[in-house]
């Protein structure tokens, strides 16, 4: 049986949640792990992009890109040339998770991961109507 687009939708918030909760409840611990938090939010980033899209009947593309989610969203809604600041999140997509270009953020910088993360979330569950 096929899903509904309800569900559909639902399962791109659950999992874009999910990474938000994780990068939140990390980086709120007494010695946050940085190098996942900042993964996390570039994960929670990358969904909420991506559930924007599919709320408005567009296949996302299979990318771990901020910019090219934030240009296909802009195409949408021009509001979206806003987030090109938090670009810089696909950073944490690939390169944090191996030790061949061997990087561990700090504190600070990982709480502006989260900041960015934190723009994102809002700024796309603020213009669409899902439960």
């Amino acid at each position: 049986m096929a899903k509904s687009i309800n569900e559909i939708l639902l399962h791109w918030r659950i999992k874009a949640d999910n990474d938000f909760t994780v990068a939140e409840k990390e980086l709120k611990s007494k010695s946050p792990v940085t190098d996942a938090v900042c993964f996390h939010c570039q994960q929670a980033a990358e969904k909420y992009l991506k559930l924007f899209l599919v709320y408005n009947g567009i296949e996302p593309k299979k990318t771990h890109l901020i910019s090219d989610l934030i240009i296909e969203c802009s195409k949408i809604d021009t509001d979206f040339e806003k987030l090109s600041q938090s670009a810089y999140l696909s950073d944490y997509a690939v390169e944090l998770r191996y030790p061949d270009d061997f990087y561990i953020p700090d504190l600070e910088e990982t709480k502006e991961a989260f900041e960015s993360a934190k723009m994102i979330k809002n700024f796309v569950l603020n213009r669409i109507n899902i439960h």
